[in-house]
């Protein structure tokens, strides 16, 4: 049987009957004149995939799901396994902003969850592998918000041949772009996310030249997975239209600021914030104490995963307030877990802040662990340390020892050897995605490692 399609055996065992979302979805497509319908879904590494389908096909997909070769996607499946599913989430439907892609045409993107020709999961699937989690911390009585802030550089140019790239502007942190090569950047990336239903908190210029950060809403962490896939790829979009590029690398520049994805977190029980206990110090309840617990007693093991680049590590070692040490600490913005002090009266606003991921990672994958590892220090009661009151990106290495701080990996190497030792985090990603990811990024680091640099050739071709 040929890659990308099924038999009627296999189509049978997977049709089932029209919801209402669904019936929504083909009714907004033909009311709206929608001429495209892209399904979109990610890869291991978060690189979003697309299959742009005729509205004709809608109902067929609903029914059935699109086949394609998933040996072709990056750790979908071996050859001998490629007959895969891709079958649309109605509950995602969007109508993509006019003007952004598409030539003017109307279209609307629905991502995907991915299945195996018999209906199951399909193991591969990131999105699934949060979907787990979800369920998991469903089946202890919580549900997860998540309130992402997004960084992100804006550069005259990508193709700069291996040569460090030209932010937009010279502005500096909340500067009003009046010198921007894309003054209407932010704008027009806000209008555009809200009118896909992805609310927007806050948009502003951060510290160094050219960066920006946009915070989105809090909202169910993989609703959120999905609104980050979809930020990426509106902003560049967005940015293309301005005649510039935007890049998520997570330090492009030697001098300036990383790009990270601090991301605020809290458990609510029903209507009820898990992590607010207005008779606590700082207003932190025992559950969201345990969380931090979790998310630091397990930090290293998923830093390959919240932070998978070899120039991730950059960031993270020389990067203005980028966290090197599994800390936390109550407004302390050097360290990896922050509890902010805004509205500590407010018991929605109870939220913890991860700093460690950066802008670059694969969201699902990414918000998987950090939930994962929060549900295991309130399963197994995780006992929480004293915050950390000082600067840590300040410290020597022998300071942060001496207060028994614990240093998060230096480099992709550390991170992975941490990983690949972890039955943890196999269990989250799953053996597949847990292989795979591994493989992949062991040879991005040797083919790292036997680069010979420009540093290197000034500093030792004398010799």
């Amino acid at each position: 049987m040929g890659a990308g399609r099924t038999s009627k055996s296999e189509k049978a065992t997977m049709v089932k009957p029209m919801d209402s979302q669904q019936e929504y979805v083909l009714r907004a497509v033909e009311e709206r004149d929608i001429r495209i319908v892209r399904l979109w879904f990610s890869d291991i590494l978060g690189t979003l995939k697309s299959v742009a389908i005729a509205p004709a096909e809608l109902e067929s997909a609903f029914a059935e799901g699109i086949g394609f070769d998933g040996s072709a996607i990056e750790g979908f499946s071996r050859i001998s396994e490629s007959d895969t599913i891709a079958m649309p989430d109605p509950s995602t439907f969007q109508l993509l902003p006019l003007g952004v892609g598409d030539g003017g045409i109307k279209s609307a993107r629905m991502f995907c969850d991915i299945l195996n020709p018999d209906g199951q999961a399909f193991y591969s699937d990131p999105r699934q592998v949060l979907r787990r989690q979800v369920q998991t911390a469903a089946d202890e009585g919580f549900t997860c918000k998540v309130s992402p802030e997004i960084e992100f550089y804006l550069v005259e140019d990508q193709e700069t041949d291996g040569r460090p790239p030209k932010p937009t502007d010279d502005g500096s942190y909340f500067d009003q772009a009046n010198r921007s090569l894309a003054p209407y950047f932010r704008r027009d990336a806000m209008l555009a996310l809200e009118d896909m239903g992805i609310p927007v908190e806050f948009s502003h210029h951060e510290t160094a030249p050219g960066q920006q950060e946009i915070d989105l809403r809090h909202a169910d962490i993989l609703t959120m997975g999905d609104s980050i896939m979809t930020f990426r790829y509106i902003t560049k979009l967005i940015a293309h239209r301005n005649n510039v590029a935007a890049t998520f690398m997570p330090k492009p520049f030697t001098d300036y600021a990383g790009s990270a994805m601090h991301t605020h977190m809290s458990l609510f029980e029903g209507d009820i914030n898990a992590f607010h206990d207005p008779d606590a110090e700082f207003s932190l309840s025992r559950t969201g104490q345990q969380f931090i617990a979790g998310i630091l007693t397990h930090a290293n093991e998923i830093s390959a995963v919240t932070n998978q680049w070899t120039n991730s590590y950059k960031r993270i070692l020389f990067g203005s307030e980028a966290p090197t040490a599994a800390t936390w600490g109550v407004s302390n913005r050097s360290a990896m877990v922050r509890v902010p002090t805004y509205r500590l009266g407010k018991a929605e606003s109870r939220r913890v802040e991860v700093r460690s991921p950066d802008s670059a990672c694969n969201p699902y994958l990414a918000l998987a662990v950090l939930l994962a590892a929060g549900l295991r220090g309130i399963r197994d009661g995780y006992e929480l340390n004293e915050p950390a009151e000082d600067d840590i990106a300040a410290l020597t290495r022998r300071e942060r020892r001496a207060l028994g701080y614990v240093d998060l990996p230096a480099s992709l190497d550390q991170a992975l050897r941490e990983m690949e030792k972890s039955d943890f985090v196999a269990d989250i990603l799953g053996e597949h995605v847990f292989e795979f990811f591994l493989r992949n990024k062991w040879r991005e680091w040797h083919d790292y490692q036997k680069q010979i640099t420009p540093w290197e050739l000034q500093n030792n071709l004398s010799f």
